[in-house]
């Protein structure tokens, strides 16, 4: 996360020309907010919205990347793609002023810290901020979205069912969401992490989610994707669970359902060629992969889609 100082000047004068965005808000609750933003032109977008100081902001970047500017554009907080920004600020209002770079698309949650502590209040001393030495302090957290969290996040993004469920398929997702985002250790982090405070390592591993990725119908054995990135096997297995919360064949599984979920919606392709696609050889194994993670089949998926 970069933290910068900015010319408020020059950078109101740029402002002038850039285009105004507009958040689509869901109502889950009382104090509970959800909104959602996808830039898909090739100009950047401003978005603002005022929030008070009761809250907590939670900003999820899911492709793309954003910048959040405070005191009146004095500083900058960077959130690039596929990453997360947590903020409280108890002292003063944290106010929304965040732009949105081309093809960028943000999913953000703001939570009150009452109905937030009604939420966790088992749990409270698990979460650092929730800890009674820290109710007055500000807290912000950067981190990664893990691969089950972009699932979650990507179904809020593309939500086609009726609009008169909106908000409850929303409330559930969102529900899933805070469980995803604090179930992976939330204190596990940069400057505690001896591991990821070697930028070097943290490279090699996203270089190593890129090559499973690109080679998603015959990826590398974990031997071969070690060596390829130029780090021992142990490294990797435990830097690419710290990053992306699961294993590599985890992450590349929940990637192709990913995948195949997006390229059934869009109608131009049968079960089989998916199944291909996504790197399965026979439709009976794509199918059973499929029903693993969503619960249903490729076809009863299309149906409920349409």
């Amino acid at each position: 996360m970069n933290l910068n100082k900015e010319n408020s000047t020059s950078e109101t004068n740029t402002l002038k020309s850039i285009a105004i965005g507009a958040f689509i808000e869901t109502v889950i609750e009382s104090g509970f907010l959800l909104l959602t933003f996808q830039n898909d032109s090739d100009s950047p977008k401003l978005l603002e919205k005022a929030i008070d100081n009761s809250f907590i902001q939670l900003h999820f970047c899911i492709k793309g990347s954003t910048q959040f500017s405070f005191n009146n554009n004095a500083y900058t907080l960077d959130i690039p793609e596929e990453n997360t920004l947590l903020l409280y600020n108890p002292q003063r209002d944290l106010p929304i002023h965040m732009m949105a770079s081309p093809k960028t698309w943000v999913v953000s949650v703001l939570i009150s810290i009452k109905k937030f502590h009604g939420l966790f209040s088992h749990e409270a001393n698990y979460i650092s901020f929730l800890k009674d030495d820290n109710k007055q302090k500000k807290y912000y957290k950067d981190g990664y979205i893990s691969p089950s969290m972009a699932i979650v996040l990507n179904q809020i993004i593309n939500y086609n069912l009726n609009s008169n469920l909106r908000e409850l398929y929303c409330k559930a997702k969102v529900y899933e969401l805070l469980s995803l985002y604090f179930n992976r250790g939330e204190d596990v982090n940069a400057e505690q992490c001896p591991f990821l405070a070697d930028e070097s390592n943290v490279i090699k591993i996203k270089a190593a989610k890129d090559i499973i990725i690109q080679r998603i119908s015959e990826p590398p054995t974990l031997a071969e994707l070690s060596s390829e990135i130029d780090l021992s096997l142990k490294k990797l297995k435990e830097g690419f669970k710290q990053i992306y919360g699961t294993t590599v064949y985890g992450f590349l599984f929940e990637y192709k359902m990913e995948l195949a979920r997006k390229l059934l919606e869009s109608g131009g392709h049968n079960v089989n060629e998916v199944g291909l696609k996504v790197g399965y050889s026979t439709a009976s194994h794509f199918i059973a992969a499929f029903k693993k993670q969503y619960g249903t089949t490729p076809k009863k998926y299309i149906q409920s889609s349409n």
